[in-house]
């Protein structure tokens, strides 16, 4: 221990050069993960549920629900996590089944298909078939990790602007009316105007109803698909699970023996840099010692 306490104090400059290199190292990785951080992805619902390690229901605040209505508007969001045996067999089951039953792909995406094949899959089926669905992704499956279904009752929201719709549809038409009768032309221009204001809100309004129609008619399942259970959203049991622990430990020692591997290399790469340097110092002490 003494000897190699004053090797480092004998050699102060070369330990110098070891600590900025070893800092440049950080900061080049540190900026390369941040930079990875910040690409975008292709939902920011499947972002999210695969940055988590569980799926937890997301609370929906709504209003009073208004009484005495029977076909309510609901939306509906589905969401399933799928050990399967062949990720790309299943995905095109997935589709295929969609389109069978008058739904749609919206997206899908594959990572590492030589490693640890995932997917995530979005598709729309109509909301009356949902079930259907479902049960028929859950039969692709080895293991269904997880499950959350979410229904989103919109019909108040649909009756407000209704509500709105009506008000606007009556000012327009007295608006019209003012229009009919009006003889002096700035007041005409005036009228006119606000009538196409008045067009414009309705629009938006008619716009606003059939969106929440349309997504209440067709439902939306989100699936995550895995050959590895750890790589996919699920909800923890709160059971101790030797296994998944194993699995767990495995993959944290393969990752720091691929991150000593990758400071190796980099050290090797830089040597361009800090061997010269070294050998300079080596010589420069060598000729102040013959002296």
């Amino acid at each position: 221990m003494k000897g190699i306490w004053e090797w480092i104090k004998n050699h102060k400059l070369i330990i110098l050069l070891i600590v900025v290199i070893l800092y440049l190292l950080a900061n080049k990785n540190s900026t390369s993960l941040s930079r990875t951080s910040s690409v975008p992805r292709l939902s920011q619902s499947s972002e999210m549920l695969f940055s988590a390690k569980n799926i937890a229901p997301v609370p929906v605040y709504e209003s009073a629900p208004v009484a005495n209505i029977k076909d309510r508007l609901v939306i509906k969001d589905s969401y399933l996590s799928l050990k399967v045996l062949k990720v790309n067999e299943v995905q095109q089951s997935i589709i295929k089944k969609a389109e069978e039953l008058g739904g749609y792909m919206v997206s899908t995406l594959v990572t590492d298909p030589s490693d640890v094949a995932s997917a995530t899959i979005i598709v729309r089926i109509p909301a009356k078939k949902l079930e259907s669905a479902l049960g028929y992704y859950r039969s692709l499956s080895l293991k269904v990790v997880s499950e959350n279904l979410q229904g989103q009752d919109v019909t108040d929201q649909y009756i407000d602007l209704d509500t709105q719709l009506k008000t606007y549809e009556k000012t327009k038409a007295k608006l019209e009316d003012l229009f009919n009768n009006a003889t002096i032309v700035q007041d005409i221009l005036q009228i006119q105007m606000e009538i196409i204001n008045v067009q414009a809100s309705i629009d938006s309004i008619k716009g606003q109803q059939d969106y929440l129609v349309k997504n209440a008619e067709m439902a939306k399942i989100t699936l995550y698909l895995s050959t590895d259970e750890l790589a996919l959203p699920y909800a923890p049991t709160g059971s101790w699970r030797p296994g998944v622990i194993f699995k767990q430990a495995a993959r944290t020692v393969a990752a720091v023996v691929l991150g000593i591997g990758t400071l190796i290399i980099w050290i090797a790469v830089f040597g361009v840099i800090w061997v010269p340097l070294l050998l300079i110092y080596l010589y420069i002490r060598k000729r102040k010692n013959i002296r």
